[in-house]
């Protein structure tokens, strides 16, 4: 049996590591003993089944986990993050019958730390198109020149999953290459995370020179553009739903500490606490009403997920369809922008102390605000859902009658 949340980070470990992300926030530095302690407790053999090595978790039970750590080290939760993401679409295409990617999840059962190298500065498909060059070698590999970006753990990955435009492929049809690469010194990485927010992920800039994918970590080829490849699907739903966790989870805890300040703060001028105030009331409901809407849309559509990749039919298993990679997108965005909201409203109700750095909410209110620069963003999804409504633009359309 899988742990649960509770299990997996007790309560004592979580203060534990809030105590340290203040710390990591100010000095801007890596959350190195976070990592050890959830090596010591099996995190990065969470998603890897329990035949593999693994704790048998699905990617359900990850987005709760995900979302208890948040609350506590916002920052480590988003670094864990992409070793989820490259382990949970192992997961699912390991489901479904893709040898390449037990690698992946052998790797992890290893304890290896797999990062995530997929953004890339201007190119807005992410996943389904790549400016970084990969060139076809004798053993089958590949060798990758170009740049990625916003590259958490990047002090400390062991493997990295990266993609490239194949060199060789034509014009007329553009491929990409999905494959794991290794710390050499065709791989550079650069010191230049100074954020806002979100600070101890350091999510440096990573430059390739030439970087070997060897014939063996190859581990999908696809054409650019979307596809139903299952390592790619897998990427997919895993980072947004994830990543939605993370934020959700930041907006859970903000809700805590907004209840606590309530509670304990009075309006001298009413001569109530302001949990008796109805505008702080009100305030804090709506954060709580949005955030639990957020929750329960991350819980189906990743259950949907985990039902798919498992084939289990009739356990409360919708096929989303040509629809999946909208509702992966959507619930991110929603639950992203959500979390910000409720942030504002907490700092709202709870009064201008909460503007000092000393403040857990300050430091809160700007880890969450990194959401709205994930993929996928407002535009793009905005874009997407455009399409399937109304399809590209300037399609032809039925004639308007006279």
């Amino acid at each position: 049996m899988s742990p649960t949340a509770e299990d997996l980070l007790p309560d004592s470990l979580l203060e534990t590591f809030r105590e340290r992300a203040a710390v990591h926030d100010r000095e801007n530095t890596f959350p190195r003993d976070d990592l050890a302690d959830l090596r010591e407790r099996g995190y990065l053999r969470l998603l890897v089944p329990t035949e593999l090595g693994g704790l048998g978790a699905s990617l359900l039970e990850a987005t709760r986990i995900q979302r208890r750590l948040a609350q506590a080290a916002p920052a480590t939760a988003l670094s864990m993050n992409m070793h989820l993401v490259v382990t949970g679409a192992a997961l699912h295409a390991h489901r479904l019958g893709v040898g390449e990617v037990r690698t992946i999840l052998e790797d992890a059962a290893a304890e290896q730390l797999f990062a995530f190298g997929i953004s890339e500065p201007g190119n807005d498909a992410m996943l389904f198109d790549s400016s970084t060059r990969a060139e076809e070698q004798d053993d089958g590999g590949f060798a990758l020149t170009g740049t990625k970006i916003f590259t958490s753990l990047a002090p400390v990955w062991d493997r990295l999953v990266v993609h490239g435009r194949v060199a060789e492929a034509s014009e007329a049809e553009p491929r990409l290459v999905f494959g794991v690469i290794e710390r050499t010194d065709e791989v550079e990485t650069l010191d230049d995370w100074d954020t806002h927010g979100m600070r101890p992920s350091q999510s440096c800039t990573t430059r390739l020179h030439g970087a070997p994918i060897l014939g063996d970590q190859v581990l999908t080829r696809t054409p650019v553009g979307p596809n139903p490849d299952p390592f790619v699907m897998g990427i997919f739903g895993a980072f947004e739903l994830l990543i939605a966790s993370v934020y959700t989870g930041i907006a859970e805890r903000a809700i805590t500490v907004g209840t606590r300040i309530a509670t304990t703060r009075r309006n001298a001028t009413k001569d109530i606490v302001h949990a008796d105030d109805p505008d702080i009331r009100w305030r804090l409901a709506d954060a709580a009403i949005a955030v639990d809407g957020s929750i329960l849309q991350i819980e189906k559509i990743m259950a949907d997920l985990d039902a798919l990749g498992a084939g289990e039919q009739g356990r409360g298993l919708s096929d989303h369809g040509p629809r999946w990679f909208l509702h992966f997108s959507g619930v991110k965005s929603r639950a992203t922008e959500t979390a910000i909201a409720a942030l504002d409203q907490v700092l709202r109700a709870s009064g201008g102390a909460q503007y000092f750095r000393r403040s857990e909410l300050e430091r809160l209110s700007r880890d969450v605000r990194a959401g709205m620069y994930h993929p996928s963003d407002q535009e793009s999804v905005h874009a997407s859902y455009a399409k399937a409504l109304l399809g590209e633009i300037g399609a032809s359309r039925p004639a308007l009658p006279q």
